[in-house]
């Protein structure tokens, strides 16, 4: 049976349908809004993966080509790898979902959304988040939603819900939320610098249409009325539990306070180790498993415990304490900008390259083609956590870290026509406990001023923990990765002293306050001050000069029609300067023309001779030319390369001339000044205006041009 339930959503219907395709799965939408169609999809298996104490959840958001009306480029011809837009969506989608499946449930679980019609307003990821809970909340899939996905702009001070890319175009902000009717539980955001007032009112905005979209989604679930699958939570012996908790709780109690990470975690592995070889029963196979996972529940409590009741944490802090900080740039000599962003024991190295227009990442999107001038590329090798295994192409986490670090610093990235390079900046995280995409955002805010780029304000980021327990409420500044994996929030917070370039917010528990979120971006913004303090103190300002090694690039505009002149017959014309000053050179259709050497004496070479092809003849001026025509009537000369004026017989000479050629041949060099160009574009010349009067003449000496 086919049911279906619609809303108004800034001024256009949301419609979320089942029943009518995709009938084998547990659960499927076919969402619209507006002409964007996303088909969400989940299915579970019927029984549980042997031996997995986790949720196995994958989550894939696809674009479709053919619902922007496009064949996919390359041989193949058919979608091929994820885009980053779809690895960055399936965690949008998968971010929300995955702290609402209950405890205990370890069932192999897939959501998938695909967009089947695209409308090129950019709404297709928030929908793919509706549809996706709306998939699961109308299944036997236990799930503790639905929630609901919404995106907020903000132009000339007035928030728009949902806004198109046209829109966005102009927006300060680019928030993403989503939520259930209680609270939020997911935030993805870019800003220009705003308050974290307005950044409050935006989340509960936000908030406001999630709640309405949520109440129809349990409408449609109530009206198909699918009964959940029982969770049967795993029974450990309660005698076994004792015993366990007997032998290890003290000796965590001390582990944990142990600073060091690795070996804070090296003691915790032994203690465990103790206790499954002291307690587990060879004749019952789960026991070993059962000892795990009330090992693990202890550290949990014990660590959250310890925060709640002592206001201390595992490596001595305070809560809202930021880890020892220490900065150095420079540390690179041949590379254009580079820093190493040392905080506690997360480590990151930064290096920044300038680009020509050549370097700039052409995409190919559903929504149209565009350029990136500005790229932020995030790498986590395996060492940096101690660990030894095989290394891979970058993963979700990977491509997510860095473009929340990319959006948090594209604010204060100086524009096209001031600074016309592309320019690209790599984290290679040498260490990590914590906050390392944090730790890009500083590591390349200093390693761009450490390559001269002109940013307008230096940015810093902290990540953001929350212990809650009841009504026992504790917000943690500069998070580990104990605290991280323990805790109950993971909230990365970015921006300038003036104000907020990026957020992203993941809960674990059913959602956080107003209230809650208000505290922790006050308690932020004073870390991010105290963080911007220390680069300031390694580094200032951006230095004045480029490094040596980088191109320089020179810009100027030339007129459309002088294009042609610039690029010559075939290309024949740049070319020859390219191969002449050794430089790039990309020309534009609107006329910017940027040239680009390491040595800014051939860029200016190259700069001055696309000057004189491109120049044109000001009335008033003189120019030497070239006679390149001699005629009865005067003498064709060329005063720009490609453009001639005539010099009529009474201009050659302040005397009567009887033939031009007494006084001129072709090839000769002569001084001319131009008398007029008229309405057709024909130049009249003079040689008598640039020579000197004959004594006692009366005529005027020739005046400079």
């Amino acid at each position: 049976m086919v049911h279906v339930v619609e809303l108004d959503v800034a001024g256009r219907t949301l419609r979320l349908e089942t029943g009518r395709v995709a009938k084998q799965a547990d659960g499927s939408i076919w969402a619209s809004y507006g002409d964007t169609v996303v088909l969400a999809t989940a299915v579970a298996s019927q029984t549980a993966k042997p031996g997995v104490d986790f949720l196995p959840l994958t989550v894939d958001y696809q674009e479709k080509t053919y619902a922007a009306g496009k064949i996919p480029g390359g041989y193949f011809k058919r979608e091929g790898r994820p885009s980053e837009k779809e690895v960055l969506t399936s965690r949008l989608i998968d971010r929300p979902l995955r702290p609402l499946f209950p405890e205990g449930y370890y069932f192999e679980t897939q959501v998938i959304a695909s967009v089947l019609s695209a409308d090129k307003t950019g709404s297709s990821d928030v929908i793919g988040i509706t549809a996706a809970s709306a998939a699961l909340a109308i299944s036997n899939i236990p799930f503790n939603g639905p929630v609901a996905g919404v995106k907020i702009g903000r132009v000339n001070g007035q928030f728009i819900v949902n806004p198109d890319l046209d829109t966005m175009e102009k927006s300060e902000l680019n928030l993403v939320v989503a939520g259930t009717a209680d609270a939020v539980m997911m935030v993805e955001a870019g800003a220009d610098e705003l308050p974290e007032a307005t950044m409050l009112e935006a989340l509960e905005l936000a908030h406001a249409e999630i709640k309405k979209i949520v109440a129809k989604i349990s409408e449609l679930a109530k009206k198909v009325g699918n009964k959940k699958r029982e969770v049967a939570v795993e029974s450990i012996d309660p005698a076994l539990a004792a015993k366990v908790k007997e032998l290890v709780a003290q000796p965590i109690r001390d582990a944990i306070m142990i600073p060091n990470k690795t070996a804070r975690q090296e003691r915790l592995d032994a203690i465990l180790s103790d206790a499954v070889e002291k307690l587990k029963n060879p004749d019952e196979p789960s026991s070993e498993r059962h000892i795990k996972i009330v090992f693990h529940g202890l550290e949990y409590t014990e660590v959250r415990n310890m925060i709640l009741e002592k206001g201390s944490r595992a490596d001595g802090r305070g809560p809202a304490d930021i880890r020892p900080i220490t900065i150095e740039v420079g540390v690179l000599p041949r590379t254009h900008g580079s820093a190493l962003f040392t905080r506690g024991e997360t480590q990151s190295l930064a290096v920044v390259t300038l680009g020509t227009t050549e370097d700039e990442q052409r995409i190919d999107a559903l929504e149209g083609e565009y350029t990136r001038t500005f790229m932020l590329h995030y790498n986590f090798p395996p060492f940096s956590v101690g660990e030894a295994r095989p290394l891979r192409s970058p993963g979700r986490r990977e491509v997510g870290h860095g473009a929340l670090a990319e959006r948090a610093l594209k604010p204060v990235i100086p524009g096209k026509e001031s600074f016309p390079y592309t320019l690209r900046i790599v984290s290679e995280i040498l260490e990590s406990n914590g906050s390392s995409s944090m730790a890009t955002v500083c590591g390349g805010t200093l390693a761009m001023m450490d390559a001269g780029v002109p940013i307008k304000e230096p940015v810093a980021g902290i990540a953001m923990g929350l212990i809650k327990e009841g009504d026992a409420v504790m917000i943690l500044s500069d998070i580990l990765g104990l605290e991280d994996h323990l805790g109950d929030m993971d909230f990365k917070v970015c921006g300038t002293k003036n104000g907020v370039t990026a957020l992203q917010m993941d809960i674990k528990i059913g959602g956080i306050t107003t209230a809650l979120m208000q505290q922790a971006l006050e308690q932020a913004r004073t870390g991010r001050l105290h963080i911007l303090s220390h680069m300031a103190k390694a580094l200032g300002a951006p230095r004045a000069n480029l490094s040596p090694f980088a191109p320089r690039i020179f810009t100027l505009k030339v007129k459309q029609d002088k294009i042609r002149d610039v690029i010559g017959p075939g290309g024949k014309t740049i070319r020859g300067i390219i191969a002449e000053c050794g430089v790039k050179i990309n020309v534009e259709d609107t006329g910017i023309v940027t040239i680009a050497s390491v040595d800014e004496a051939s860029a200016q070479k190259a700069k001055d001779m696309i000057g004189r092809l491109t120049e044109e003849v000001e009335v008033g001026k003189t120019y030497l030319g070239t006679v390149r025509k001699i005629m009865d009537f005067g003498a064709f000369v060329e005063v720009l390369p490609g453009t001639d004026g005539l010099v009529h017989i009474s201009q050659l000479a302040h005397h009567r001339v009887k033939a031009v050629s007494d006084e001129v041949a072709e090839g000769d060099q002569i001084l001319v000044k131009v008398l007029e160009i008229d309405k057709q574009g024909k130049i009249r010349l003079s040689r008598k205006e640039t020579m000197p009067a004959p004594s006692g003449s009366g005529a005027k000496e020739p005046t400079a041009g």
